[in-house]
C-alpha cells in the first residue's frame, strides 16, 4: 500500500452530521429554522469555551463547509482572493493544497476531517514530500502554504490546535545569484541581433522591456502589468505595482525614455487592452511567459548565453548600482524589497567579485610558489 493510501486509511473522514432539509422536504428547498438552530449548535462544538460572542456569531456561516479538508481549501482560497494577494500565489498555494488533499483523500473516497489532521499525519506527509527528493525550496513553499491554511482555520475556531505549527521549514542552501558583467548586459539591452537573424516583430517593444527590466530593476511581473497611465513623463517616475499589490515610485533613465518614446509611437498592433503598455500579437497583455521568451531569445542570440532570465536583469540593476557605490537602502527601496536582509546578498555578490579583483590585480595577494 502506498504512502498516500496509508495515511488516507490512518485518517479516515468521519460523516458529518445531517444538516439542512429534513426527510420531508424536496431538494433545494429552504431550511427550516430547526435545522439552522441544529448547524449552529453543531458549529459551536469547534469553539473554545472563552469564544467571544462575536467569533460565535460568524462561525455557523462556514462551520460545516470547512469542517472536510477539502471544503477548508475552498474557504482558504476563498480568503486569498479577498485578501487581493497575487494570482501567482493564489495558483501556486492552490496547486500545493490540491496535492496535500489528494495525499489524505482514498482512491474513490471522501477527504477527511481537518480536526483529524495530528502531528504525526503531517510529519507523514512531510517524509513523502522528502522521499520525492524536491528542491528545498520547494519543499519550503509546499510547507508554507499548508502552515496557512491550519493557521487560517485555528483563527476561525474552526481546530483548537494548530498542528502544523510545529512542523519546521528545511533551511535553504545560500546560493548567490550570477550576475553577467555592465558590458554583457548592456550589449544584450542593446539588443543588437546578427545580420543573419530574421528581424524581430516588436524590436521596439522588445528594447523598451529590456530597458525597463534592467534600468529599474521590475520583476517580470511588474514589467508586463505596467500600463500607460503609470508614466510620469515629466518627472520620469513609474508607478509599480509589486508582490502583495502594494506599489513603489521607481525613476527611469534618458535611454528608457528613448525607448517609450519610440514605441508608442508605432506599437505594430492595434491595442486591444487600451490600459496595458506591453501588447503581444493579439493586441492584448504581454503576459509573463512571452516576457521570459523576449529576454531568454536576446540572451540566447546577442550575447550567447540562454541561461539569461528576467531576474537576471535584476540582480544585475542591484549589483551594478552597489558596486558603483549606491546606498544599500535606496537599493533596497527601489528593488521593493520588504526586509533589507533580503537585498543584503547582493553585498555579498559584491565582496566576491571584489576579492576576485584583488586576488588577480594586487601584487601581495599571490601565493609565493612553494621551494622546489
Amino acid at each position: 500500500m502506498s504512502d498516500p493510501v496509508k495515511a488516507a486509511a490512518r485518517v479516515s473522514p468521519s460523516k458529518l452530521p445531517a444538516t439542512g432539509a429534513t426527510g420531508g422536504e424536496a431538494a433545494g428547498s429552504r431550511t427550516t429554522t430547526e435545522d439552522r438552530a441544529a448547524e449552529v449548535a453543531d458549529s459551536a462544538r469547534f469553539l473554545p469555551a472563552d469564544a467571544s460572542a462575536g467569533d460565535r456569531r460568524r462561525a455557523p456561516a462556514c462551520a460545516e463547509s470547512v469542517h472536510t479538508l477539502a471544503g477548508a481549501i475552498t474557504a482558504f482560497m476563498g480568503e486569498l482572493e479577498r485578501r487581493n494577494d497575487s494570482p501567482h500565489t493564489i495558483r501556486n498555494y492552490g496547486a500545493d493544497l490540491r496535492e496535500f488533499s489528494q495525499y489524505f483523500t482514498p482512491p474513490g473516497g471522501a477527504a477527511p476531517e481537518v480536526t483529524e489532521l495530528d502531528m504525526l499525519a503531517l510529519r507523514e506527509w512531510l517524509g513523502h514530500i522528502y522521499e520525492r527528493e524536491h528542491k528545498p525550496a520547494t519543499v519550503r513553499r509546499k510547507l508554507a502554504s499548508v502552515r496557512a491554511l491550519f493557521r487560517f482555520l485555528s483563527r476561525d475556531h474552526v481546530i483548537t490546535r494548530d498542528p502544523a505549527r510545529l512542523l519546521r521549514l528545511p533551511k535553504m542552501p545560500k546560493l548567490l545569484p550570477e550576475v553577467p558583467n555592465a558590458e554583457v548586459t548592456n550589449a544584450l539591452v542593446d539588443g543588437k541581433l546578427p545580420e543573419t537573424m530574421l528581424e524581430r516583430p516588436f524590436p521596439k517593444r522588445d528594447r523598451l522591456l529590456l530597458e525597463l527590466l534592467y534600468g529599474c530593476g521590475l520583476r517580470v511581473s511588474e514589467a508586463v502589468g505596467l500600463n500607460l497611465e503609470d508614466f510620469d513623463r515629466t518627472e520620469r517616475w513609474i508607478r509599480v505595482r509589486g508582490k502583495g499589490r502594494k506599489e513603489r515610485q521607481v525613476p527611469y533613465g534618458g535611454k528608457a525614455e528613448t525607448a517609450l518614446l519610440s514605441y508608442l509611437e508605432d506599437r505594430g498592433v492595434e491595442p486591444v487592452d487600451g490600459h496595458a503598455l506591453f501588447l503581444n500579437w493579439l493586441g492584448g497583455r504581454l503576459s509573463d511567459r512571452g516576457a521570459r521568451y523576449i529576454v531568454k531569445f536576446y540572451g540566447t542570440w546577442v550575447v550567447g548565453d540562454s541561461s539569461i532570465h528576467p531576474h537576471t536583469l535584476r540582480h544585475a540593476f542591484a549589483t551594478h548600482l552597489l558596486s558603483d557605490g549606491a546606498d544599500l537602502r535606496a537599493i533596497q527601496e527601489l528593488l521593493g524589497h520588504a526586509r533589507l536582509s533580503t537585498t543584503q546578498k547582493y553585498t555579498q555578490v559584491s565582496l566576491t567579485d571584489l576579492m576576485r579583483v584583488y586576488d588577480s590585480a594586487h601584487p601581495k595577494a599571490v601565493q609565493p610558489k612553494a621551494a622546489g
